[in-house]
């Protein structure tokens, strides 16, 4: 068992779409069946699982601000907010956290603005482009990390 293992899963703006957006790129899953599957791959690998979703960039912050007392590591998906929002980045560095970001889709093959991320340098790594298995990768990594 994990001493640390309270892991705070954090998504940000357009997640709650998620079944509504296009399924070619961000896959089938609605955001409640996809936090049910981070939360049972969560418990597997001993971890606790706390789910956070917002539309409102400053409640993201403001989570961001609260976290160190309640979680021991941080896997994030901003959305949108990942290619230019530098409260973001300023609120995670804040945390202290070990951090993995997590993307749906393979940011890299999209767009040119979606190939900027200024949270990364502040991750432990990002998983991008494996769909909602990225999530597995990302608690995965933290067990590495967190594991004495």
């Amino acid at each position: 068992m994990l001493a640390h293992n309270r892991v705070a899963v954090l998504h940000g703006v357009n997640l709650d779409q998620l079944g509504r957006r296009d399924p070619a790129i961000y896959g089938d899953l609605t955001l409640d069946r996809l936090e049910q599957r981070i939360g049972d791959d969560a418990r597997e690998l001993g971890f606790e699982a706390q789910f956070f979703q917002t539309n409102s960039e400053a409640e993201f912050v403001e989570r961001l601000h609260r976290l160190a007392e309640v979680s021991d590591a941080l896997i994030l998906n901003p959305g949108a907010w990942t290619h230019y929002s530098y409260a973001i980045r300023d609120a995670l560095e804040l945390t202290g956290l070990p951090a993995i970001e997590v993307h749906l889709s393979d940011v890299q093959n999209r767009e040119e603005f979606r190939k900027i991320s200024v949270i990364s340098d502040l991750c432990l790594t990002t998983v991008s482009g494996l769909g909602a298995s990225g999530y597995r990768v990302a608690l995965e990594r933290l067990l590495q990390e967190l594991t004495p």
